[in-house]
């Protein structure tokens, strides 16, 4: 894949940047360096590789620390909403922002 002048121009202004004609072209060389590199990965035959949970697997078997999933803090949501302006049924009420 290789972006055109034009399709840096539109991005640039879906982005809300202006670009001058130099930094257009930078920009389009360094998208396009990018691209080149995604497609060199996609042409890597990986059929039969199973995928890694960490990249330190593939050299060592890798044990992941976990904690026992158990609550930890005492439920204090009452003395979390004492200050808040308004409550309605253990939950926070705020202004209606969206129309």
């Amino acid at each position: 894949m290789s972006l055109t002048p034009q399709e840096i121009d539109r991005i640039a202004h879906l982005a809300r940047l202006a670009l001058q004609p130099a930094e257009a072209e930078r920009m389009r060389e360094q998208m396009n360096g990018f691209f080149s590199i995604v497609e060199a990965m996609r042409a890597v035959d990986t059929t039969g590789v199973e995928p890694l949970a960490h990249p330190v697997a593939a050299i060592q078997d890798v044990a992941l620390r976990l904690r026992d999933d158990r609550a930890s803090e005492p439920n204090a949501r009452e003395a979390n909403q004492r200050s808040a302006p308004a409550v309605e049924q253990g939950l926070f009420l705020v202004p209606k922002v969206i129309e």
